[in-house]
C-alpha cells in the first residue's frame, strides 16, 4: 500500500487496541495487508514519559489514546483505490482473535476503531516526536529527516519510525542490538531469522560482519530489508536477503544450513523461538551464538528449556520491562 504525498488530503486512521506483548503481532497483521505506515501508541505512563523526553520511546504516542491502553495505529490515504481496506483489516483482526489460544499471549481486546484525519494531523507533525537515539555504546538510530549530531562517533543506522517491523527502541530490538554489538566480530557471518525491517541484519553489517543474511517468510519484509540496507550504504554483495520458511521447507532449510553462521538473531515471539530450537544448531558453527528476543517473561523458562534440550547453553538473560532476551551458545 503506497501513499501519495504532496497535496493536502484526508487519511483513514485505523486503531487496534491490544497489549504491549500483542503489538508486534498486530503490526504483522497490518503488514500482511501491505500496510506499512503504522505507529505504536503506548499506555498512559509511556505517553506521559514520551512527551517529556522523546528519547525514551521512539514510537508515536497520541495523548488521546483510547482508554490509555497500548494500541497500534495504521494510516491509509482516503482514496477510492483503498475502499475495502478497512473491512480487510477488520476481517484480519477477527481471524487473529480466533487464534488467541494458539498464540498463547494476552492480545488485549483487539477492538478496532476507525476515523478520518487531516494530513497535517499526522503526516508531518508526528515527526517532532522522533529524534536520533543512542542504542548500546556503538549505534545511533536516526530517522531519515534528522541531521546526524556533529559530535557523533557512532555507527549511524538510518530507519524511519512507522515501519511495520520496528525501529530499534522497543525493548526487544534494543536488547538484541546491545548483545549484537558486543558479540559481533569483523570476520563473522550473521543471519537474522524473521528480519522484518532489516534493522538487526543491517546493524550486523554496520558493526563489521563479513557477511549478513536477512531471512523472512514474507516477501514484503524482504523488500523492506533490502531497501533499508541500501539506504544505509550496506555493501549489497555481502548482504543476502532470502525468502522462505526454515521450519516447513526442508529444501530451503538445508540450503540455508550450508552457510554456517557465527551469530543467528531471532527477534520474534516465544512460540516461534521454541519451534526454531531444533533447527538453530544446524545453522551455527561450533561455538556459534544465538541472540533471541521477543520473549515475554511468562514464557522465558519454556524458551530456555527448548534451547538447552537442543544443545544450546543459555549464557545470559537480559530484561526490559516484561520482555526478555537471551544469549545462547552452541555447545561444543
Amino acid at each position: 500500500m503506497r501513499f501519495r504525498f504532496g497535496a493536502v488530503m484526508k487519511w483513514i486512521e485505523i486503531t487496534v487496541n491490544t497489549t504491549e506483548e500483542g503489538t508486534e503481532i498486530v503490526l504483522a497483521r497490518f503488514d500482511m495487508l501491505g500496510i506499512q505506515q503504522v505507529s505504536i501508541v503506548q499506555g498512559y505512563n509511556e505517553i506521559d514519559a514520551l512527551l517529556r523526553s522523546a528519547e525514551k520511546y521512539w514510537d508515536y504516542a497520541e495523548e488521546a489514546a483510547l482508554n490509555k491502553q497500548p494500541a497500534v495505529q495504521a494510516y491509509i490515504s482516503d482514496l477510492p483505490e483503498n475502499d475495502g481496506v478497512v473491512e480487510e483489516v477488520k476481517a484480519s483482526i477477527e481471524e487473529l482473535k480466533s487464534m488467541r489460544e494458539e498464540i498463547g499471549l494476552d492480545l488485549g481486546t483487539l477492538d478496532v476503531f476507525v476515523r478520518k484525519v487531516d494530513e497535517e494531523d499526522w503526516a508531518n507533525n508526528w515527526k517532532a516526536y522522533f529524534k536520533p537515539v543512542n542504542v548500546g555504546s556503538k549505534l545511533l538510530v536516526c530517522p531519515t529527516w534528522e541531521e546526524i549530531p556533529e559530535d557523533n562517533t557512532r555507527a549511524v543506522l538510518r530507519i524511519d519510525p512507522g515501519m511495520a517491523f520496528g525501529t530499534g527502541t522497543h525493548h526487544t530490538t534494543r536488547m538484541c542490538l546491545e548483545l549484537l554489538e558486543r558479540e559481533i566480530k569483523p570476520s563473522d557471518i550473521a543471519a537474522d531469522l524473521g528480519c522484518g525491517s532489516g534493522i538487526l541484519s543491517i546493524a550486523a553489517s554496520l558493526l563489521g560482519a563479513e557477511k549478513t543474511y536477512a531471512i523472512d517468510i514474507d516477501p514484503v519484509a524482504a523488500k523492506v530489508a533490502s531497501e533499508n540496507a541500501e539506504l544505509n550504504g550496506v555493501d549489497m554483495s555481502k548482504y543476502t536477503v532470502r525468502i522462505g520458511d526454515i521450519l516447513s521447507d526442508e529444501d530451503f532449510r538445508e540450503e540455508i544450513s550450508e552457510e554456517k553462521f557465527d551469530i543467528v538473531l531471532a527477534n520474534i515471539v516465544a512460540n516461534v523461538i521454541i519451534a526454531f530450537a531444533p533447527v538453530i544448531p544446524s545453522l551455527l558453527k561450533p561455538g556459534g551464538k544465538l541472540i533471541a528476543s521477543g520473549i515475554i517473561d511468562d514464557r522465558l523458562d519454556e524458551v530456555i528449556d527448548a534451547l538447552e534440550a537442543n544443545g544450546l547453553a543459555v549464557n545470559e538473560i537480559r530484561f526490559g520491562d516484561d520482555w526478555r532476551a537471551v544469549l545462547a551458545e552452541l555447545k561444543k
